[in-house]
């Protein structure tokens, strides 16, 4: 960067992460993250701002923290990289930071050196030994094949004077598959001192062309190449991963193009725009309400029925249900037939017991049946009413990007449908009151007196016949655990049995249970299942499946246990009302039934179960038609051709219409991105498929960071260079774990893989202008590679 803007000080001094991005530009200024909009042209500003906003997240006593500062630096000497300064590893805490700060500081560098695109630059001090490094340990573990490590000597001109770090940076000596860069930083004094960036560039460049040791790698080391390094890498990295980055860039576009194309002609100064986007959302909200309605939506809901399908349950099933569960009543029915008939007669049924004129009797009763049935078909039209309501509501979700209209169409649509509903209920009722006005005996389903006589309910269901009402999975929920617990089994309905499969193909039949005596209840939800269960017994008190009284049946949801309430009601099964029974056993005990009068109570109850099937067969295609003529495509009419009108003299167009704030920043965010994805892929076409790439350089042995992880090698008392006699993959004696020095020659290798002197590739050989040996200290607490501890 060439300037002075990094804390500097004792201690641990970066106390949380630094993400510096480092931009070609013409001009040359700072941006941070946390103070969007601010440039800082003053690098002392910069400076400051780093250690305010330190303290403002850790405290000003030493606390850390892994919330990172973000800093981009524009700058036209400065190559495009993106650098992270992670603090050091501290090992006893100070001031704020708590015990484990070591571990937490590890952690803190594990999170950003573990990911696959980092390039790592293990900085080691040059006057410190370089198999106990930290950082190279860290690196170790996160890139055991080194192809992300570089290793970074500082302090080259602190070291001893007759030691160097020679073949260390020519990669022999504990070597790295990238080998290592050298490089001399300015000094305590020179900081104190002002000395600029620029001129410690200079004397670093004329530190290496002079020292005996350097001078002939001269040109491989220093801050300068470590910065050509690292971008000829993220060009490596660039051009690798450049195919999939442009895929996921043109997946991304094809993804947001569609909403783009609605955003791209919004003119906000169009006067005629509020009134187009009005005639838009309408013509859509018609569109998706039609589209529900009648079953063909782009949005088709995977999780429950709705819309034109749940009214179309509405109308076959549930309808249905109620009507049938209004029929099974049949001891309360024989009651209220026989007192039908006393009362008509009234004192001269002592005197004339032998004549018997069933019409007003039968006509009573069956008025009171047919008034019953308003109650069914009242709640039909509620359903459907909710049902139409519910739709609404999901279809103003699309108006969401203007609230107001959203909340004028949900008002005006809900309050039309309630409107519609009085007038069909009022249709409703005048259609069972029309049933009721006259009783037509003459109809051509009507048995009559005749054979009323002679009909019997088994007759009735002997003309259904065997024909299959149901299919579908339930289980079996009162098989005992020894027993192999509760199964899923494939059920099939008849007219006169229910029978149970191993699958849905039907060739294995489990069993077959008649239904003849048969009865279903409700049975509570155990806190311990999510299932739904009725319940099949016998009202003959036998067993109704091997040695089970009764046969719970659990389904997963209530909506299909009253479909199959309804169907077993259609096949004559009938829900118990034990308790209802208990109180017409105590009514029924205050008269009797002599033989005559049963047998006349028998005959109306034949004549009225003959004539309610009419009604009901009537009554059950009427009402859904009523239902749907009066409010179904009512209310459809009434979104195409008149809710525009009544929203235009609900509100004014401009308050109607104005645009949620959130929908605003959506849009400009949406276009903003489209447009960067644009530029990108405009960027990555421009980008020339021939830019030269450094192939990654091959492996080294780089066993002593294992070794030195688990247990650091014993400092040698002198540092000796072997002689030429000395095979070069021949350890010393007496030196532990450490690898031996190789021996100075254009052949020797660091053992125990032998190789080319010098750092490797993207560094090239320099074994052939060796100078002459270091110097040889003769201090006795040397370590390798000869440097003071």
């Amino acid at each position: 960067v060439s300037r002075d803007f990094l804390p500097r000080g004792s201690g641990i001094v970066t106390r949380r992460p630094l993400v510096l991005q480092l931009i070609t530009a013409k001009t040359e200024y700072a941006e941070f993250l946390h103070c969007k909009g601010r440039k800082f042209t003053d690098f002392d500003e910069v400076r400051q701002e780093i250690e305010v906003e330190t303290d403002r997240v850790t405290g000003v006593n030493k606390g850390i923290s892994s919330v990172p500062i973000n800093l981009r630096i524009y700058s036209p000497h400065v190559l495009s990289l993106t650098l992270i300064d992670l603090p050091g590893i501290t090992k006893v805490p100070v001031g704020d930071q708590p015990p484990d700060i070591e571990q937490q500081i590890r952690d803190m560098i594990m999170q950003f050196i573990s990911r696959e695109n980092c390039l790592i630059l293990a900085v080691t001090p040059a006057n410190t030994d370089l198999a106990n490094s930290d950082a190279l340990k860290l690196a170790k573990e996160v890139d055991p094949q080194g192809l992300r490590t570089i290793g970074v000597i500082t302090k080259l001109d602190l070291m001893d004077e007759g030691t160097d770090a020679r073949e260390i940076l020519e990669n022999k000596l504990l070597p790295l598959r990238r080998g290592y860069i050298g490089v001399v930083n300015r000094s305590q004094k020179d900081i104190d001192g002002k000395k600029d960036i620029k001129a410690a560039l200079l004397a670093e460049r004329k530190f290496f062309l002079s020292h005996p040791a350097y001078r002939h790698m001269a040109d491989r080391m220093g801050t300068p190449y470590l910065q050509k390094v690292l971008n000829q890498q993220l060009t490596n990295h660039i051009r690798d991963t450049l195919p999939a980055f442009r895929s996921k860039l043109q997946s991304q576009l094809l993804s947001i193009e569609h909403e783009v194309e609605v955003y791209k002609n919004f003119r906000p100064e169009d006067p005629t725009r509020k009134t187009k986007a009005l005639l838009q959302m309408v013509q859509q909200f018609s569109v998706d309400f039609e589209k529900r309605i009648e079953g063909s939506g782009d949005q088709v809901d995977t999780l429950e029925l709705s819309g034109g399908a749940k009214i179309n349950r509405i109308f076959h099933e549930r309808f249905p249900f109620e009507l049938v569960k209004m029929e099974f009543n049949e001891k309360e029915l024989r009651r209220e037939i026989s007192y039908a008939i006393k009362n008509i007669h009234g004192i001269r049924q002592v005197l004339l017991t032998g004549l018997f004129t069933p019409d007003m009797a039968f006509e009573a009763i069956v008025k009171k049946q047919i008034v019953k049935l308003k109650g069914p078909c009242l709640k039909s039209v509620d359903l459907v009413m909710q049902e139409l309501i519910n739709t609404v509501k999901k279809c103003t979700k699309k108006l969401a990007t203007y609230p107001r209209l959203c909340e004028e169409t949900e008002r005006i649509v809900a309050g039309y449908i309630r409107e519609r509903e009085e007038k069909t209920k009022d249709q409703v009722l005048l259609l069972i009151d029309i049933q009721v006005s006259y009783i037509n005996t003459n109809h051509e389903d009507f048995i009559g007196f005749a054979n009323a006589q002679q009909r019997s309910s088994q007759v009735n269901k002997s003309a259904v016949g065997n024909q299959v009402i149901r299919k579908g999975w339930l289980t079996i929920n009162n098989i005992g655990i020894m027993k192999g617990g509760s199964k899923e089994y494939w059920f099939v309905l008849t007219a006169e049995s229910l029978s149970w499969y191993k699958d849905d193909e039907t060739s294995e039949k489990k069993y077959m249970l008649p239904l003849d005596n048969l009865k279903v209840r409700d049975v509570e939800k155990s806190f311990m299942s999510s299932k739904h269960i009725f319940a099949l017994f016998n009202t003959e008190q036998r067993n109704v499946y091997k040695d089970y009284r009764f046969l719970e049946l659990a389904c997963d949801s209530q909506e299909e246990v009253d479909s199959w309430k309804a169907s077993l009601l259609r096949a004559g099964v009938y829900p118990d009302k034990s308790s209802t029974e208990n109180d017409e056993n105590g009514q029924a005990d205050n008269f009797s039934m002599d033989p005559q009068l049963e047998r006349q109570v028998e005959t109306i109850r034949n004549l009225v179960d003959s004539y309610m099937s009419i009604i009901n067969k009537c009554i059950r295609d009427l009402i859904p038609k009523t239902i749907m003529h009066l409010m179904i495509n009512n209310v459809k009419e009434f979104i195409n051709a008149e809710l525009l009108a009544h929203l235009y003299s609900s509100e004014d167009q401009n308050t109607l219409m104005e645009e949620s704030a959130e929908q605003a920043q959506r849009r400009d965010e949406m276009l903003r991105m489209y447009q960067a994805l644009k530029e990108a892929l405009a960027i990555i076409g421009d980008i020339s498929t021939s830019t030269v790439s450094t192939p990654a350089p091959p492996p080294v042995d780089d066993s002593w960071l294992q070794q030195a992880r688990r247990s650091p090698p014993p400092s040698p008392s002198t540092q000796r260079r072997p002689t030429l006699n000395n095979p070069p993959t021949r350890p010393l004696s007496g030196r532990g774990p450490a690898p031996a020095i190789p021996s100075p020659g254009p052949q020797s290798g660091a053992p125990p893989v032998p190789f080319r002197p010098g750092p490797l590739p993207p560094f090239p050989s320099g074994g052939e202008a060796l100078g002459g040996p270091p110097q040889v200290p003769s201090r006795p607490t040397r370590a390798p590679p000869s440097v003071p501890r």
